[in-house]
């Protein structure tokens, strides 16, 4: 065993680390993530799979893997993985089903967390978001792992004030009570916002480069288009209101997302629905304007 291993798995005998992963209907990405997951050179305590359905879950799941079923909506379905882990482990890791990290991330996120007890929770380095541009294909999301991961990566730490859902680390002392809100239904939409925002008065948030990995962006299961742009014109109100995203937060990025959709109408993105989004900004505004809005109401836009 060389001197390097020897360190980790002394690490990995002081800390748990648990992995939830909320998905619906992407069987062959869970599948395709997982081996990425077990294969970590500091592996985790448990991975937890939290779905709806048997249907979500791809056949020959390894036994380690310990399944959660409830019903549908992201913010939901990470609060049951919460539960399920929150008083046996210490540290909870976050991986949206489309990450795939870079092998030495779990040990990293363990080095943060055990070198500066102030820190509460932090996110990786995102070598690639496919999220705007139409998604990244699976082997070419590996081969960047592969080719621009690195394995002793220089500490570059940076406060920041909030956390990016598809990888991050929560200290699970700090957690304690706080939960996702389940009034962000569905894909849920600043929900890692509005998370850090109860999280930070316990300590340190931070972006990390040290572990690392590729966001593939896939464009199946994501909320349809008129909801998504409700969600992007009522849940930062609903944020602001609640005291966990700024005024001014909340102002930019509903105006960006409003002109960003009603620009590309013209030159509509094919794996993007603008037009479905600009339909669901307009209701949104309307819901704010008569005194209505509620982010649940993304139930009943069509």
């Amino acid at each position: 065993m060389t001197e390097q291993n020897h360190k980790i798995e002394k690490i990995f005998d002081e800390w748990k680390v648990a992995i939830i992963i909320a998905s619906i209907g992407r069987r062959n990405e869970i599948e395709q993530l997982l081996p990425h997951l077990f294969s970590q050179t500091l592996p985790p305590w448990k991975v937890i799979l939290s779905v709806e359905k048997n249907d979500d879950i791809p056949d020959g799941i390894p036994s380690a893997v310990e399944i959660i079923k409830g019903p549908r909506g992201l913010t939901a379905q990470r609060n049951r993985g919460l539960e399920s882990v929150i008083n046996n482990c210490d540290v909870i890791v976050f991986y949206d089903d489309d990450f795939i990290p870079a092998r030495n991330s779990i040990a990293e996120i363990v080095k943060i967390f055990e070198k500066y007890p102030e820190i509460v929770a932090s996110t990786g380095l995102v070598l690639a978001d496919g999220v705007k541009k139409g998604g990244i294909e699976y082997d070419v999301s590996v081969d960047i792992v592969n080719n621009q991961s690195i394995s002793n990566p220089p500490e570059n730490i940076r406060d920041i004030d909030s956390l990016y859902g598809c990888n991050m680390a929560l200290r699970a002392k700090a957690v304690g009570a706080i939960r996702f809100d389940e009034t962000l239904p569905l894909y849920g939409w600043q929900e890692d916002v509005d998370f850090a925002g109860q999280l930070l008065v316990k300590g340190r948030i931070v972006s990390a480069d040290t572990f690392q990995g590729v966001h593939r962006g896939v464009n199946k299961g994501r909320t349809p288009g008129a909801k998504l742009g409700y969600a992007q014109v009522v849940n930062p109100l609903y944020l602001f209101k609640k005291g966990t995203m700024r005024w001014k937060k909340a102002l930019i990025l509903v105006l960006k997302n409003i002109i960003a959709n009603h620009m590309r109408l013209i030159w509509e993105e094919p794996f993007i629905d603008r037009r479905g989004r600009a339909k669901g900004n307009w209701i949104g505004l309307w819901h704010i304007l008569t005194g209505s809005s509620d982010p649940r109401r993304i139930n009943q836009i069509k």
